[in-house]
């Protein structure tokens, strides 16, 4: 692992390169900075026209907080296949292995930008794991430590 600090952002497009996921589920917008092997600064534009809004709730529309979560997990993801220099293929996935201490301080609604925030605490036997924090205007909004794991896909399973 390299341990160089990336000063330039990264667009929707490298995103999407180093990212497995895709439309609707893609939930980082742009990268700030970035860190190799330590940390990452994204950014998720909170839309009215979000998938989940229809449904959550109809009268007071708030982000839900598992998304949020996920939104700091999809910024670990690109941060880990950027230090590993990697990108994401058919012929694996990145899982969640685990979530702790998973606080929600306030609501995240339309209009907010969110900004993660997301730091690799250690990497042990292929599973990275992280700590981070989720802020609107300054405000912590959620905070989690995550683990997460590379595997091959069993053919089998496809």
């Amino acid at each position: 692992m390299t341990n160089e600090i990336t000063s330039t952002s990264m667009d929707i497009h490298e995103i999407l390169d180093h990212l497995p996921h895709r439309y609707p589920f893609v939930l980082i917008d742009r990268v700030l900075s970035m860190e190799l092997g330590k940390e990452i600064i994204a950014i998720k534009n909170v839309s009215i026209n979000e998938p989940f809004f229809p449904g959550h709730f109809p009268h007071h529309p708030v982000m839900p907080g598992v998304l949020i979560i996920e939104a700091m997990a999809q910024a670990a993801a690109v941060l880990s296949f950027k230090t590993m220099n990697a990108k994401p293929s058919d012929d694996s996935v990145y899982y969640f292995a685990g979530i702790d201490n998973a606080r929600f301080k306030k609501p995240v609604s339309p209009g907010d930008q969110i900004v993660l925030n997301v730091k690799i605490d250690r990497i042990l036997k292929g599973i990275w794991k992280y700590s981070g924090v989720a802020r609107v205007d300054g405000a912590i909004v959620a905070e989690a430590q995550m683990m997460c794991i590379l595997k091959a896909i069993d053919k089998k399973e496809k």
